[in-house]
């Protein structure tokens, strides 16, 4: 997901040299357990970029997967399109627990923490102190930076952390005397198009000499200005504890230090605590709630009690990552494509995040504290596409309690997630959770409330939002209720498409509706809801050609009348050629429109050689497995490669667009592996090409590996044939059930193009 309403530019995609460095550099003591898949990480992957458009918007975060809390240090102040670290700044003015889940979100109840030495510096552009990046250590679970202290000498920075409970250690060498600030509240950006647009939240500050700890409550909320939910009584609440006692202290506000104060309330606000000059070392743990200073009390004690070392933090942490990082075993890749592989799957594992702590969780969308397991930062309309599968097979503990936090959106809220940033923010087009919630049935995970599942899905497909006539719901609209499936009444039930005369994004909508209705067809089925299931299966299959202009053979945005309103109008991210690719569960009568197998081949070639398919965004990434569909698989692999080639390196600019929450990562993971959900829904994989001589993944679900063999991949990027357990395969398609219980999948490669897997395909609507 980029901003919507920015014009896409060409993106000039640059390999810069590395200056940092990773696991592998880190001291002995940070380096436990062993684990060569974790080292391999780097975390400042997909950082880079010239404009928010054309980076990754990835930051060198420590915490462990899905964790509530990412700690970061901080570079700049973050808000829509820009992250608390960018690689081009040349100093550091805290360090940051952040709960921004992507560039193009706001930031919400962060907590930071700066240290320093002499004068107290609670300005941000006044605290910031140089350093240089071959001072730098980032790993998944450990941070080391040396900072030039502003008076002279130098602070040695560390960082780790849990889900809910920074650590931080400060060594101070040749300095004034130290000091540690917190900051509670500062002014907040509202939106991406202004900076100078802001916002005061009011805040509050407790310090507890006796206790050694700085407390507080920060309410800011960047988002609050979009979407139906408020979440009135959001903050994000925080206790620092420290393990040196305060010299002295007080709190600042707007700049002005009062010396001795223990509380203070308000904007623009902060605490401090001083240290005896001749104090070497300050360690301290910052616990983090979303409930109160009480829970994140509770949560500091729970997760780093005292006592605990930032070794032990960082050993935890780490050997979360390395649970999930040494399931797999890549044979035949280079050091440089280890670590593209390796920290694309760091980062799919860490959204969306939790929202839960100690059992209970604050919901936004009726202002409670409920019981129960949480989740916030779904990208949905960007994850549906493939991160969500990657996610059911390397992490199947974590989706019944994802889709349960779903359903108590739509319980609390009365509607599922679209894109939630602590509540539902309107972002993106469409009700893909009704794809989430489908894919998981079909692949066997039900251990959620599967009725209300249903219900929810029918409510998306059935009823609008208020007010379908009138209200446009374009990109960040302010004070509207629930977008969900804008349009639904006005045409789209009735003819078919959504009326660009009325919504926004209507072309892109009608055929996301579209695949929204075959998701909760498949749902109905498989709660027998037989009449459901027919009603939207019929809807599925037939809404997306009432869209399609047989005089120019692309897809196009339709008035409420019927008439075309123009190849440029009602496009989300992307344009008539990317969009008219977009039917992926019903390919077959997409081919027919397209006159056949060799006109589509053509048509492909036409979208690839005139420069159409932007890999930078969501829209294309299934286009090139098109090819394997049409009878050329050949083609697929040809395509493939040379989109990973140009769209992926280990440099800070790795990633050519934004992350989205996993999404890019997810389409490199799978294409690396040589297949891809084109249709999550279906549980089917299309074949690609692998790159690797070979992969095995201990799939946490399965009674045995599952090893994919492609020897000479690296270098032989054809397909001669597929076996899976022996068994040969005719068509380039794989079923769930051929990954998830593990097995055997054997290619054999060839250095020159193959006629492998030439047949056309059964259509899906043939299949349900």
């Amino acid at each position: 997901m980029m901003k919507r309403s920015a014009v896409l530019a060409a993106l000039v995609f640059s390999v810069s040299a590395r200056l940092h460095r990773l696991g592998r550099d880190a001291p002995s003591a940070f380096s436990k357990p062993v684990s060569s898949a974790v080292d391999y990480v780097d975390p400042y992957i997909g950082n880079g970029g010239d404009s928010p458009n054309g980076s990754g918007g990835m930051i060198p975060s420590t915490a462990p997967p899905f964790a509530m809390t990412r700690w970061t240090a901080q570079t700049r102040q973050n808000y829509v399109s820009v992250t608390p670290y960018n690689y081009t700044d040349t100093s550091i003015h805290g360090f940051q627990g952040t709960h921004q889940p992507a560039i193009w979100m706001g930031e919400s109840g962060q907590a930071i923490i700066a240290p320093g030495a002499g004068q107290v510096q609670p300005v941000f552009e006044k605290r910031g102190m140089s350093f240089k990046h071959e001072d730098e250590i980032a790993t998944a679970s450990y941070y080391s930076v040396l900072l030039d202290a502003i008076e002279g000498g130098q602070i040695h920075a560390e960082q780790s952390a849990t889900s809910r409970v920074g650590h931080l250690r400060f060594t101070f060498k040749d300095t004034e005397a130290p000091y540690v600030l917190v900051e509670a509240t500062r002014a907040s950006v509202m939106g991406s198009d202004d900076p100078s647009n802001v916002t005061y939240s009011l805040g509050e500050v407790t310090i507890d000499p006796a206790r050694r700890e700085i407390s507080g409550r920060n309410p800011e909320r960047q988002d609050f200005i979009i979407g139906p939910s408020p979440a009135p009584s959001f903050a994000g609440y925080f206790v620092a504890r420290f393990d040196v006692p305060f010299e002295s202290y007080g709190t600042a506000q707007n700049g002005t230090l009062s010396e001795n104060a223990t509380s203070g309330e308000g904007a623009l606000l902060s605490a401090f605590a001083r240290f005896a000059k001749a104090t070497p070392q300050v360690d301290v743990r910052i616990g983090v709630s979303f409930i109160s200073v009480e829970q994140a009390r509770k949560n500091l004690d729970t997760e780093i009690p005292d006592g605990t070392t930032l070794e032990k933090t960082a050993e935890k942490t780490r050997a979360a990552w390395a649970e999930k990082l040494d399931r797999i075993k890549v044979e035949g890749a280079t050091d440089e494509e280890n670590e593209i592989f390796y920290t694309a799957v760091f980062h799919t594992l860490q959204y969306p995040y939790e929202q839960s702590e100690d059992g209970k969780y604050y919901s936004g969308y009726d202002d409670t504290v409920h019981e129960g397991e949480s989740y916030t930062g779904y990208s949905i309309w960007d994850t549906f596409r493939a991160e969500w599968a990657w996610q059911i097979l390397l992490a199947p503990e974590r989706i019944p309690g994802m889709v349960q936090s779903m359903l108590q959106d739509y319980t609390e809220g009365g509607w599922l997630p679209m894109w939630k940033n602590i509540v539902e923010t309107n972002i993106m087009v469409g009700t893909h959770a009704d794809s989430l919630i489908a894919e998981a049935v079909v692949k066997g995970i039900r251990d959620f409330d599967l009725q209300t599942a249903f219900e929810a899905v029918l409510k998306d497909a059935t009823v609008p939002p208020d007010n379908d006539w009138t209200t446009s719901y374009y990109d960040r609209e302010e004070n509207v209720g629930y977008e969900v499936r804008a349009g639904l009444s006005s045409v789209y039930a009735s003819h078919g498409w959504v009326a660009s005369d009325i919504h926004s994004e209507a072309a892109s909508r009608t055929l996301d509706y579209a695949y929204d209705d075959y998701a909760a067809s498949v749902l109905a089925a498989a709660v027998s809801e037989d009449d459901w299931a027919t009603k939207f299966r019929d809807r599925a299959f037939s809404a997306p050609f009432t869209i399609f202009n047989t005089d120019t053979g692309f897809m196009e945005a339709r008035n409420a009348d019927g008439s075309w309103a123009g190849q440029d109008a009602g496009w989300t991210e992307g344009d008539m050629w990317a969009y008219t690719f977009d039917v992926v569960h019903d390919v077959p009568a997409l081919i027919q429109r397209r006159g056949g197998n060799a006109s589509f081949v053509k048509f492909l070639d036409e979208h690839f050689d005139g420069g159409h398919n932007d890999h930078t965004n969501e829209p294309s990434h299934h286009i090139p497995y098109f090819y394997s569909l049409a009878g050329a698989a050949s083609k697929s692999q040809e395509r493939i490669r040379e989109i990973t080639k140009i769209n992926y390196n280990n440099s800070v600019n790795g990633l050519s667009g934004n992350e989205d929450c996993g999404q890019m990562s997810a389409w490199y993971i799978f294409s690396a592996l040589g297949f891809y959900p084109v249709d999550p829904v279906s549980a089917e994989y299309v074949i690609g090409t692998p790159f690797f001589d070979k992969i095995t993944i201990d799939l946490p679900a399965a009674k045995q590996p599952l090893t994919i063999t492609s020897f000479g991949a690296p270098k032989k990027p054809y397909i001669k044939s597929v076996s899976v357990n022996g068994k040969k395969l005719a068509t380039p398609v794989l079923t769930h059930a051929d990954i998830a219980s593990g097995g055997h999948i054997e290619f054999e490669m060839s250095e020159t193009p193959q006629a492998w897997a030439s047949s056309t395909l059964v259509s899906a609507r043939d299949e349900l």
